[in-house]
């Protein structure tokens, strides 16, 4: 695996890398994948560096601390470095909305304040026996901005003020029986399932990917009538420009694989 050309400056604190179709964003940051504004940082520019590159059929995001991340650092937090702070988480997730590649979350550890607020901006999420997911910022007197958004469209506003107002972590199963966590495997066999959903992934037009995230995404909260339209003018005017919209079509009438062409 090679680290995708476009990123200047030497990562510290994540390893990047693209293989078969796949950008791998792994948070390095010992021991406990702290999330500074450098961190996230180089977690930004990561992902807007795959801007225009309809090879790329996903993004996976895992860690090589046996945290997943233990949330925004202390220092970071203080009342004179907050903004920045916010800021750099802010373009984490517009750079994850902006690019919509499907995002897969692979958690087999803590994921604790920010590191579950950035659990949530995935499409996906695969998780083990030793995941837990806690917003506790209320212990040090704030709030979690992004959880408080999301988290109600997500598991449910009763479970969201139990889990924001009283601090308390959500294991694994029952962040599943939520809707949090897609799938809990062993720890064993979690390669390999996260493996398998890549590789699926990896059978469909990238370009077709990203535009039914799109959609998807977009429409989340709207009135339906409105979510309809929306929709409805995504089809017409971007679905149907695609090369691959034809090869898929094509392909069904000759009995074959489609050869996507990515545009």
């Amino acid at each position: 695996m090679a680290t995708p050309s476009g990123l200047t400056e030497q990562l510290k604190f994540i390893q990047f890398d693209v293989a078969d179709a796949i950008a791998h964003i792994t948070l390095n940051h010992a021991p406990y994948n702290v999330l500074t504004v450098p961190m996230m940082t180089e977690m930004a520019q990561s992902i807007e560096s795959l801007n225009g590159r309809p090879d790329i059929k996903a993004i996976v995001v895992n860690s090589s601390q046996k945290t997943f991340s233990a949330g925004i650092s202390l220092e970071d937090s203080r009342p004179d470095r907050v903004f920045q702070t916010l800021e750099a988480f802010n373009r984490v997730f517009w750079a994850i909305r902006e690019i919509s590649k499907p995002l897969v979350m692979v958690v087999n550890g803590a994921a604790i304040g920010a590191g579950s607020e950035l659990v949530a901006f995935g499409d996906m999420v695969i998780a083990t026996p030793n995941a837990k997911f806690a917003q506790p910022e209320v212990k040090l007197g704030v709030f979690p901005p992004f959880a408080a958004v999301m988290l109600p469209q997500m598991i449910g506003p009763k479970k969201t003020y139990e889990l924001i107002l009283t601090g308390e972590a959500l294991g694994a199963e029952e962040a599943l029986r939520l809707g949090f966590v897609n799938r809990v495997v062993p720890e064993s066999e979690l390669e390999k399932t996260v493996s398998a959903v890549l590789a699926k992934i990896s059978e469909f037009s990238g370009p077709v990917l990203e535009v039914t995230k799109k959609v998807i995404g977009s429409s989340i909260g709207l009135p339906l009538d409105e979510a309809m339209k929306k929709s409805q003018n995504i089809y017409l005017n971007e679905l149907m420009n695609l090369q691959d919209v034809q090869e898929g079509l094509r392909a069904v009438l000759e009995k074959r694989k489609p050869v996507w062409k990515n545009k």
